[in-house]
Parts: C-alpha cells; sequence; structure tokens
C-alpha cells in the first residue's frame, strides 16, 4: 500500500551522469535527479512543477545495489563517484557524480534505502528481474520539501561504538590549545613502538567536517597557508577512488639545526563514516616511480592519520590528528626524547588549522583548499575537447536529441541516455565553486582516466619481516607474490587451530560476548544498547585458505565437517560466514558456527535462514574490533556494527543442515581499502567479530548474537593452498 504523498521521503538534486564515449573517454553532464520512494528520475533542468514528465526514470528495487567509488577526476573536474547496477546483469549499471562526499554519501545511503522499500514486494534476484529496471514516463512526482544536505544528516541510531574496550590513550600535556596523547603499549608487543611511540594531538575546529576533510586532503600551494612543514606535494599513483600514493616533501627550517630535509612516500586511504565523520589515514610505502630524492631523508610514518567528527549541528568539528614517526636519523645524533618532541611539533598542524578556519568563519577556506591533487590524463582531456563542434556537441552525433519516449527505454543503462550526452544545463552560480574545485593541486604526473581496480596490496609476510617497522624494502606488492608451498588435500572446517590461550600465531578461539553492545528489549522506546551475555550457536572451526578463484559452498564439499554431521543424521545446525579477499590469490576465512537445538526454537534465525536474498541482506550484521593493534588499522575498521549486505555482495549456500554467507569483500573500494590495510598488518593484529541478525521489531527484540570469535596474529603465508 503507497504511503500519502505527504509522507513520502523525496531526495533530490543536481548530480552528474559519468559516461564513457565510443573511444573510451570519460565526460559528465549534470541532471536534475529525484529519487521518491523507489523511483529514480532524472530532468535537464529543474521540474517547473510536479507534472513535469522525467527525461528517464527507472524502478530501484531488491535487485538494485549501489557501490561508492571515492574521487575520481573526470575533465578536470573532481567528483565522488558512486555506481547503481543490477546485481543480475552487472552490465545494467549507472555511474553518478557528486560534487561532494557528502552529498554522495546521502545519495547512497537513500538508494540503499529505496532499494530496500523497492524489495518488499519482491522475492529475491533472478536472471529476469533486471526488467524491474524498465524505464516509464507515466509515472509523476509530487515535489514536498526537499531533503536539505546542509541541516540535515544521517539517522544512525547505533552508537559511535558497539564494543566496550578500553581506551589505548593516556593524556600527557596540553599545548596551544590541544590535548596531547600518547598511545599505550600492548603487553605482547615485544617493543615494537617504543621508539617511535604514537602520539596523538586533539582539537576543536570551527568549521565542517567536511571542508576540513577537503583542506586535509589538498597538496596544492594553498597548504602553505595552515602546514607549516609541507614544501610540496603529488599524487605518484592514483589506486581507486578512496586510495593513493603520495609524495609530500617537507620544509627544514621548523627542524632542529643541522638536521636535513625530510619526505615521505605514503599510501593515503580515506572514507566518509554514516555520521559526516571523515577518515584519512597513512603509512609509508616504497614506490619505483618514486624512489629516494637527493638532499632528502626518506622518514617513515609507520602510522597515522586524521579522524575528522562533527559536532553542534555539524558547525564545528573535533579533529584528532596522530602520527608514530621514525625519523631516520643517527642515534648519537638526536636522542628518542628530541624524535618525539619533532613530532608533538608537527602535530601542531592542528592549532594552525582550527587559526585558519577561525579566520575564515568555519567555511572551506578557498576552492584552492580542495583534494583535486589526483592524477589526470591531459592528453585524454585535450583529445575529448578535439572531439567537439563548435557548439559543444560531438561530432559523432552532430544534432540528435531526445526523442525516444520513457517507456520505450529498455534498462537503467539507457537512463544514462547517450542521445544527449553534450546537452548541457546552465550551470547555477552555486555551482560554479564546486566545479572549479581542485584545479590547482593536481599532480605533475599524467595518468590515465580508465582506472582499473587495484589489485591486494602490501605482503604480510615482507611486513612481518619488517619488525624495526622501517620503509617496506619491496614495495607495493601483491600477496600473491609470497614463496608457495605444495597445495595439500583439505579437511574443510580443520585448517586453522583453535587456541583458547591465545598464544599460538595463526590461530582461533571464541570472543567475550560481554564486550560487544546489541539492541535492548526496549530499542525501539529508548535506543539502547546493551552488554550481550552470550551467543545462541557455538564456534566449532575455523579455515584459513587460498586459492587461484574464490572458493564458494564449503559446507557442501565432501569431507567437510558439515557433511560429517550430516551424515550422522543428527540435529545439528551450522551458520559459516566466508568472508572471501579476491586478487590473483584469494583467501578465504570461514568460521564455522554449530547449534544442535532445533531452528524453530529461533524465530529470526529461522527466518533468516527461510527468508530471500533481500531479507538476508537487510539483516546480517557485523560488529568488528581490533583488540590489538596499531592505531591506522584500528581506525580503519572501527567498532561500530554495519549491516554487512547492503554494503558488500553475499552469495548464499544453503543445505540440508546449513546455512553458509560468501562475504564478497572485492565488490567494494572502501572495503578493499580497508582489508588491503589490514592484511598489511596481519600478523601483529588480534581481530574479534560478533554476527547476528539485526532486530527490528518489538517481536524480534531484544538482540541475540549469533557468535563470536577472535582470530590471533593470522599469517597470510600459513593459508592453505587449495588444489585447482
Amino acid at each position: 500500500m503507497d504511503m500519502p504523498s505527504q509522507d513520502k521521503e523525496i531526495m533530490e538534486g543536481w548530480l552528474y551522469l559519468i559516461r564513457s564515449n565510443r573511444i573510451g573517454l570519460q565526460y559528465s553532464r549534470k541532471r536534475y535527479f529525484v529519487l521518491e520512494d523507489h523511483v529514480l528520475k532524472s530532468f535537464k533542468a529543474i521540474p517547473a512543477s510536479k507534472d513535469e514528465d522525467p527525461v528517464r526514470s527507472a524502478i530501484v528495487d531488491s535487485c538494485i545495489r549501489v557501490t561508492d567509488n571515492g574521487r575520481e577526476s573526470v575533465h578536470r573536474k573532481v567528483f565522488f563517484i558512486f555506481t547503481l547496477y543490477n546485481m543480475s546483469n552487472h552490465n545494467d549499471q549507472l555511474k553518478l557524480g557528486a560534487s561532494s562526499p557528502e552529498e554522495a554519501a546521502r545519495w547512497i545511503h537513500s538508494i540503499q534505502e529505496a532499494a530496500l522499500k523497492g524489495g518488499q514486494n519482491v522475492v529475491g534476484c533472478s536472471k529476469n528481474s533486471w526488467q524491474s529496471f524498465r524505464l516509464s514516463g507515466s509515472s509523476r512526482v509530487h515535489h514536498n520539501k526537499p531533503i536539505d544536505w546542509t541541516l540535515c544528516s544521517f539517522t544512525h541510531s547505533d552508537p559511535v561504538t558497539d564494543v566496550i574496550a578500553p581506551s589505548p590513550w593516556t593524556i600527557f600535556g596540553c599545548q596551544n590549545g590541544l590535548r596531547l596523547f600518547k598511545e599505550a603499549k600492548d603487553r605482547d608487543s615485544h617493543g615494537m613502538w617504543d621508539d617511535h611511540p604514537a602520539i596523538m594531538a586533539v582539537g576543536v575546529v570551527d568549521g565542517t567536517s567536511e571542508a576540513i576533510f577537503q583542506t586535509l586532503m589538498s597538496l596544492g600551494p594553498s597548504r602553505s597557508e595552515w602546514d607549516f612543514c609541507f614544501y610540496k606535494g603529488s599524487v605518484v599513483e592514483h589506486l581507486d577512488g578512496h586510495t593513493d600514493i603520495v609524495h609530500k616533501m617537507l620544509y627544514n627550517d621548523w627542524l632542529p639545526w643541522g638536521m636535513k630535509r625530510r619526505d615521505f612516500l605514503l599510501r593515503r586511504y580515506w572514507r566518509r563514516e554514516d555520521d559526516g565523520t571523515y577518515v584519512i589515514l597513512y603509512h609509508s610505502v616504497f614506490h619505483k616511480k618514486c624512489p629516494r630524492k637527493k638532499g632528502y631523508v626518506r622518514a617513515c610514518l609507520k602510522s597515522g592519520g586524521y579522524v575528522i567528527s562533527p559536532v553542534n549541528q555539524g558547525k564545528r568539528s573535533v579533529v584528532k590528528h596522530m602520527l608514530a614517526i621514525d625519523w631516520k636519523f643517527w642515534k648519537f645524533y638526536l636522542r628518542t626524547s628530541s624524535a618525539r618532541s619533532i613530532t608533538i611539533q608537527m602535530l601542531g598542524r592542528v592549532a594552525a588549522l582550527r587559526e585558519l578556519f577561525r579566520a575564515k568563519q568555519g567555511n572551506c577556506p578557498s576552492s584552492e583548499f580542495s583534494s583535486g591533487e589526483l592524477a589526470r590524463n591531459i592528453k585524454l582531456h585535450q583529445s575529448e575537447e578535439d572531439g567537439k563542434g563548435d557548439d559543444g556537441k560531438t561530432k559523432e552525433h552532430p544534432s540528435e536529441e531526445v526523442d525516444k519516449v520513457p517507456s520505450e527505454l529498455a534498462s537503467l543503462v539507457d537512463l544514462d541516455d547517450a542521445s544527449d550526452e553534450f546537452f548541457d544545463v546552465p550551470e547555477p552560480l552555486d555551482y560554479e565553486k564546486s566545479e572549479n574545485d581542485w584545479s590547482y593541486d593536481f599532480g605533475h604526473e599524467i595518468y590515465s582516466q580508465d582506472v582499473r581496480q587495484p589489485k591486494l596490496s602490501t605482503a604480510a609476510g615482507i611486513v612481518k619481516k619488517l619488525h624495526d617497522l622501517t620503509v617496506q624494502k619491496r614495495g607495493y606488492v601483491d600477496l600473491q607474490e609470497m614463496t608457495r608451498e605444495d597445495s595439500i588435500l583439505c579437511c574443510y572446517g580443520t585448517t586453522l587451530p583453535k587456541d583458547p590461550t591465545c598464544t599460538m600465531p595463526s590461530s582461533w578461539t571464541a570472543a567475550d560476548p560481554s564486550s560487544f553492545l546489541i539492541r535492548g528489549e526496549n530499542y525501539l522506546e529508548d535506543q539502547k544498547k546493551v552488554k550481550a551475555k552470550g551467543t545462541l550457536m557455538q564456534m566449532v572451526a575455523a579455515d584459513w585458505l587460498r586459492s587461484d578463484k574464490r572458493e564458494d559452498d564449503l559446507a557442501g564439499r565432501p569431507g567437510s565437517i558439515v557433511q560429517k554431521y550430516s551424515v550422522q543424521g543428527g540435529p545439528e545446525f551450522f551458520f559459516i560466514i566466508n568472508i572471501q579477499v579476491p586478487g590473483s590469490t584469494t583467501y578465504s576465512l570461514a568460521l564455522y558456527y554449530m547449534m544442535t537445538t532445533p531452528l524453530e526454537d529461533a524465530p529470526l534465525l529461522e527466518s533468516f535462514v527461510k527468508g530471500d536474498d533481500t531479507y538476508r541482506n537487510s539483516r546480517f550484521k557485523l560488529i568488528p574490533y581490533i583488540s590489538k593493534g596499531s592505531w591506522i588499522v584500528k581506525q580503519s575498521v572501527g567498532k561500530t556494527a554495519c549491516l554487512i549486505g547492503q554494503a558488500l555482495e553475499i552469495n548464499y549456500f544453503h543445505g540440508k543442515n546449513y546455512l553458509e554467507l560468501g562475504v564478497d569483500i572485492g565488490s567494494s573500494t572502501v572495503a578493499r581499502g580497508v582489508v588491503s590495510l589490514v592484511l598489511g598488518y596481519l600478523s601483529n593484529l588480534v581481530i574479534e567479530m560478533a554476527f547476528l541478525i539485526q532486530a527490528n521489531t518489538a517481536e524480534e527484540l531484544p538482540e541475540y548474537l549469533l557468535g563470536t570469535c577472535r582470530l590471533n596474529h593470522l599469517d597470510a603465508s600459513k593459508a592453505v593452498l587449495l588444489n585447482s
């Protein structure tokens, strides 16, 4: 039953269609999009009335998935890209760009919600379900009050953290209005961080988190207005929309007398949280395109970055800046205490940032403060210009206009509308600045716009050898480059040993359920979460595997622990989470949970097992936690519950006595960035996770954990190689 029009939620605003022409060059065209319930409509201009027909429209149903592609440069403009695609036909997709990460995040969130609503009357996706994308121009848009991007934020009912854990930071001083913290050492860190401890400065800046994010990402000349350390920088390689390799050169006038100038070669990763928090993470790497510079000593940033969290309705932000640096000087020249003082001085940039925004009254200081140093292919842009006539239209389509009736179009691909690809809407004044943003900060290198998705990087085996945490000797390498032993016959469910003492490397045990927060009995009224008291299922086994292809349905294979119980005909039911990390070598972490009571005794789990994929994707939740490890990894993973099915593709395999979830990490750019970072530090981490099915109604509350796990210092080289 449709809701009354006055109650319908509408998301509308300007976005950019990102297309590729016949020779593969990307270009953008501005369109006004309206998302009402599960109908997405496109207009060439703001519709004059609610009765105006859209140029194109499409149904957003349960077969739609939206992915966050991050920042990309298209014809000298930087956009925050997201892609809609049909899960049953990946060629049916629509690539859109927003002028800011906040706008992109809001559209992603709204489309995900629309997909869930659109899927309420759809039973899963089939090969023919792409027809739900068929476009129609008959429905009208009721223009109620649109969502104000500048005022509202995501309604995120979950707290900032869903894990109860002690703070790893201890305050040791206050300087220039900044609180200074040091990171406590893990008991079993073996002194790895003693020489170069992590230090963090925390301050409040009178600016929006988005404006601060753009300022921090800039490598252009305007950075000199606040960063007293920075001389110049550039992007060495753009890996994907969330990850790149950057080179930063520092002044030496703020360093101790006689100390040579320093530079950094860093892997930079960023993401935006649902509450408007931005996370920027750095660590040193080696790259063949950027060898050591004459006159510079290359310092090693072991762990570092920023966390920018909005406060006071988003008008102000708490900025946390953390650094753990090996400055690479002779021990007799400067003592460790002196190195620490240099790091503290560098953290003072937060105070300079605060004064900059105070002077600019909380606004993004100028259009130059932007993240547009993304690499671009100037030759490609020139070629695209050459392909246009004097009127701005391509020579391929000199006079073609939109003459199709919308109902005649076939799929979301046609919402992309090639026929009007060079029709320009007059640019509103409000958007002139955003389109000119980042024009000063592009790197000097020339790269193709057709950026392929990167392979997983930073071999855990190599990082393990670098206990001094110096710059990697081989650089940005794939996990598959590690030495392989001969493959062996696998007995699924036995490849990763159990160790309740948590002392054996590459082992597992169950984590303490009381460390995780779940929705309580009255959550719908008080929004409060409570400590979990136990788990519904018992963790009984784990696999740590690698192969040259994706390994699915492990539980259904002969010789698996699941099949052994199935032969016996007992009441046992298994729930398996198979986390798949793709690449030339695909890594699989499979966690096996078992219950001996009837499935009917757990109605929510029974609904999940017997439900369709749409229902499952909207309910399966993970709570991650890095209990031991460096700050950069803890920050990249976080401690907040997430609905995995809304961010990643999950393939479900249902047998007589089991349900297996194949979680494809490669289906998300953001997830690939997090996992590739985690893999680099894997052997030094203790990872804890909890899994549950989200309870949305009073009858389903309180929630309960399906199971937990604790993974101790996994070693990628010890993953069992499967036969092809």
